[in-house]
């Protein structure tokens, strides 16, 4: 396979291109700053105070006393007894991320929001210069700091390409700020371990190590052939021009899902409970899908568990039809065999838009299409579960929107829905100011 991507020319002109922002811990940083009693305190943010879930932020003072992001809550607070779990609140996430791209851009036009705590911005002429750049970003950290808050700190990579700027923000935080020019790049980048490097996990380490790559430092040594096999795809030569500063067009990603989960709370982990919470997650999920003009044609749904875990796929007839899809489910959940369950979750694939999906001239099933557009119309005009299937009413307020990096938005399921007041207790504010 040839990427036809790749640069033909291996003289091309290497000047900093790219600006990458990366706040610091940011859901316990946004926490800390929307209360000042928090500040200064070690603060995980976890799906709920729960022993057996956790840490989904962890703030520096958590890290230092060695809490991490993704420990589990009880060995946390056995590391550090005065931690303090607060349970996320996307909403206010996604008010203060908004609030951040508000200000960075009055410096910089955002080119590429990345996720909810990442941006990425293009320096064009005299600000491709290293003074200029670096002047650029003292201007953002400040822009933030006043118009935001003092909690909120962020780590700045500067480099020729998006790739080498996102792991510039990595080698300096908090509070970094590091230029990557094409002159120093293998000396400053062949420091951090392999598993610095974004895009590479333990499963794709093992894979180098086989290939005899140990170290940064051997990725630089490597030809783009010799990569190419390590990474076993044309992925490997693309590293190559990258770790070198060659700006490359980003590659299209495809095979879009949708989906949801939910940690259960004590009270639901039981047979019947487990069935409740899918059952919502189906109704979420659906009207996401109605929302956003698709239909699935393929369903996952599963029960992880502490003991014995449980899931079961099916194809579909492509719908977004919550009834249709319930009935698939409940086909499904007669197989279900687990124990102790701690979870669940559903996700659907090969995703099509409506307009692109014929209904079959021999669907005997019944069309519901005006009934769900009827039910999404009172739910958006007044409020979350006005109307409801019978078998949520034990469940129907769980499962709100999940905290999650990739979310820069939150889908509403009716009017209020994911509302956060637009308040900021940063400096232009502050209440204890």
């Amino acid at each position: 396979m040839v990427d036809d991507n790749l640069p033909i020319r291996l003289d091309l002109p290497r000047p900093l291109s790219v600006l990458f922002l990366d706040l610091n811990s940011y859901f316990a940083s946004v926490e800390q700053q929307n209360d000042p009693s928090l500040r200064g305190r070690p603060v995980v943010v976890a799906p709920m105070d729960s022993d057996t879930t956790c840490a989904i932020a962890a703030s520096y003072e958590a890290k230092r006393l060695g809490v991490k992001t993704l420990m589990n809550i009880g060995e946390a607070r056995r590391r550090c007894p005065e931690l303090v779990v607060v349970s996320g609140t996307p909403s206010l996430y996604v008010a203060y991320h908004n609030r951040v791209l508000e200000v960075v851009d009055s410096v910089l036009p955002v080119e590429k929001v990345c996720s909810i705590d990442e941006m990425r911005f293009r320096l064009l002429g005299e600000e491709k210069e290293p003074e200029r750049a670096v002047q650029i970003a003292k201007a953002m950290k400040q822009v933030i700091l006043e118009g935001v808050g003092e909690c909120m700190t962020c780590s700045i990579g500067i480099a020729p390409n998006p790739f080498l700027a996102k792991i510039g923000t990595e080698m300096q935080k908090p509070d970094g700020l590091v230029v990557l020019t094409k002159d120093h790049l293998e000396a400053r980048v062949s420091t951090l371990e392999l598993t610095d490097l974004t895009g590479i996990n333990r499963r794709m380490k093992g894979r180098l190590n086989a290939a005899g790559v140990f170290s940064v430092a051997d990725l630089y040594k490597a030809s783009a052939k010799e990569l190419r096999a390590a990474f076993g795809s044309v992925t490997g030569e693309r590293w190559w021009y990258l770790l070198r500063g060659y700006d490359l067009p980003e590659k299209i990603e495809t095979g879009k899902s949708l989906g949801h989960s939910h940690v259960l709370p004590p009270h639901l982990r039981t047979d019947q409970g487990c069935s409740d919470v899918l059952h919502r997650l189906i109704v979420k999920a659906t009207a996401r899908l109605r929302a956003e003009g698709l239909v699935a044609r393929s369903m996952n749904v599963y029960v992880s568990c502490f003991e014995r875990s449980w899931g079961e796929h099916a194809r579909i007839e492509a719908t977004s039809d919550t009834l249709a899809i319930i009935e698939v489910f409940n086909s499904l959940w007669a197989k279900r065999d687990f124990s102790k369950p701690r979870g669940v979750g559903v996700t659907f694939t090969d995703l099509a838009p409506v307009s692109a999906v014929t209904r079959s001239l021999f669907d005997e099933g019944p069309d519901r299409s005006l009934l769900n557009e009827a039910v999404d119309k009172v739910n958006q005009k007044f409020g979350k579960n006005k109307i409801y299937l019978a078998a949520i009413d034990q469940a129907k307020d769980t499962a709100s929107e999940k905290i999650a990096f990739q979310k820069v938005t939150l889908f509403s399921e009716g009017k209020g829905d994911n509302e956060w007041p637009d308040t900021f207790r940063g400096p232009k504010g502050r209440e204890d100011a």
